[in-house]
């Protein structure tokens, strides 16, 4: 704790210096018809910020993106090969740097930069920084996890998911960023959309263009998509602040995505979809600062000392095709959310867990949701919220829900071993949730609850409010009484708003605190605590708290 003390005022001039150097890198990144001379004295050029990410107890990955010349944007495939230097310093000011090194960016890798440092300290705050040429990158600051075996007094995470370049401006990250508690920024998918320019219900929704104008279906329009998110001055500024550990969701790749396919992939216009989701996912792992695991995706394990095992998930990569609504197949022992591989080492993971927490990030909720009489008028906004058929059939078959033998599968792998203190982390649904996780639904709170989940709104996506043009806290109120008279596990759930989640991890308790957005389509919204809840270790249950955790 003493050395976040120390390193506050260092820390908030790195957020504002990122910030101005990321304003000031979309101009520069703006001027395509430079003279000759102008041109070498732009070149090159940090226009995208830095980050950082996956922490370990002796190391941390580091990002960038170099535009080597400015007619080199992203997803061009132009630019020569340029030398660039990164330095990792014990001070802001980089008199102590610890580790160094010389890479090269190319444009096979759109100019990004990734560098794997290790032979760090652990548990330590580094700062870091790129240099090409003349030019030298903005200055981000990290941090190394806990030894393994450590007793951890305990670790934080800023949680986000869903944030539509469109549909608002990144205000959360901001927030985020801001702060000086954070050990890092869970990140649990759709940090990018897929859509073309115009997607939302009419132009009045849209706050800014995306970039290509077109849905992104090639390698250089994702690129193109993710160069785009990461010219925003908020995005850069949270990246700069923090280590970020991140999964994907559909919306990297297509709406609904699945093994095979996607709902919003159409192969007679859209080509082959493997074709697509390798191109997405290429340019996913050139752009964010993530580690692939073995099998070229993103579920993998980070630990937090003995106080915290992390697992993340990879719902889109190894999921059978969602159900048809009312086929009954989703009971169907052979279809499969996470694919054999993954369920087995999820599996094992949990069971040989020595922390004191399970947390799991999974991108889609894990909780079951029946759905009673909704108004008529309240339907057709909550499908479309939460992913459920229009006709009211009471499954979303996009989540757990619609892979009910994985689940069963998982729920009783932890109650049969006894595995206490498991909390899902989840995204999505653009909506706020604190959930028990019943092992049996019908009979709960008779029958016990296996896990616990915290879900958290989106940053930007439309929520059940922004559908319906109605003011907060009007219509919710209605549809957030029916889920909860029909779902007793639901002890929370906010249908109104967009922001972020703290998550505070301690040997005692995990405890969930949600921010809420004074207004998202504006780049200086304000933020503010709304909720608390948490879990008590061995309870397996959520209960409210009176206050964020300080």
């Amino acid at each position: 704790m003493k050395d976040r003390v120390r390193t506050t005022t260092s820390r908030r001039t790195v957020v504002k210096a990122a910030a101005a150097t990321a304003v000031a890198g979309s101009v520069t990144a703006g001027t395509h018809a430079a003279s000759p001379a102008s041109a070498r004295e732009q070149a090159p050029a940090f226009v995208h910020g830095v980050a950082s990410g996956d922490p370990l107890p002796d190391g941390v990955l580091l990002w960038t993106r170099v535009t080597p010349v400015p007619d080199a944007p992203p997803g061009s495939g132009k630019g020569p090969d340029v030398e660039v230097d990164w330095q990792a310093a014990e001070d802001g000011e980089f008199t102590r740097i610890v580790a160094a090194g010389r890479t090269t960016a190319t444009a096979a890798a759109d100019h990004t930069v990734k560098v794997d440092v290790r032979g760090l300290r652990l548990a330590t705050a580094y700062y870091f920084r790129f240099l090409s040429g003349t030019a030298v990158s903005p200055v981000g600051r990290t941090r190394t996890a806990p030894a393994a075996d450590a007793a951890a007094p305990g670790v934080r995470f800023g949680v986000v998911s869903c944030a539509n370049w469109e549909s608002g401006y990144f205000a959360a990250y901001h927030h985020l960023a801001a702060r000086a508690d954070l050990d890092a920024v869970l990140h649990l998918g759709d940090y990018i959309y897929e859509y073309g320019t115009g997607h939302l219900p009419d132009d009045d929704h849209v706050v800014r263009r995306h970039e290509p104008a077109h849905e992104i279906t090639t390698l250089s329009d994702y690129r193109t998509r993710h160069g785009t998110y990461k010219t925003d001055p908020d995005l850069q500024a949270m990246h700069a602040a923090h280590p970020l550990v991140a999964i994907w969701d559909d919306h990297e790749i297509a709406n609904n995505a699945w093994s095979g396919g996607a709902q919003n992939h159409t192969p007679g216009t859209e080509g082959d979809y493997a074709a697509r989701a390798a191109a997405a996912k290429q340019a996913y792992f050139e752009w964010m600062p993530v580690r692939t695991s073995t099998e070229g995706t993103v579920y993998r394990r980070l630990r937090f000392g003995r106080l915290a095992d992390l697992h993340l998930l990879d719902l889109r990569s190894f999921r059978s095709e969602q159900a048809s609504v009312g086929s009954g197949r989703v009971d169907d022992p052979e279809r499969t959310i996470t694919g054999r591989a993954q369920l087995d080492w999820l599996k094992a993971g949990l069971a040989s867990s020595d922390a004191a927490w399970k947390l799991v990030g999974t991108s889609v909720m894990i909780s079951p949701l029946a759905f009673g009489a909704l108004p008529a008028h309240l339907l057709g906004p909550i499908a479309e919220v939460l992913g459920l058929p229009r006709e009211g059939l009471a499954v979303n078959v996009d989540q757990w829900d619609g892979y009910t033998d994985d689940r069963r599968e998982l729920l009783r792998h932890l109650t049969d071993r006894g595995i206490e203190n498991t909390v899902f982390l989840t995204g999505d649904i653009h909506t706020a949730w604190a959930n028990d996780v019943p092992v049996t639904a019908a009979t709960y709170p008779v029958s016990r609850s296996a896990a616990t989940e915290f879900v958290v709104t989106s940053v930007t996506t439309e929520n059940l409010d922004d559908i319906l043009r109605v003011a907060p806290g009007t219509v919710s109120l209605v549809a957030a009484t029916a889920v909860r008279a029909a779902n007793r596990h639901v002890k929370w759930l906010d249908l109104d708003h967009h922001g972020y989640g703290v998550l505070d991890v301690t040997a005692e308790r995990s405890q969930m605190d949600y921010y809420i957005l004074s207004d998202r389509r504006r780049a200086d919204a304000t933020a503010g605590w709304v909720r608390s809840y948490r879990t008590r270790s061995g309870t397996q249950q959520v209960e409210r708290v009176s206050g964020p955790v300080r």
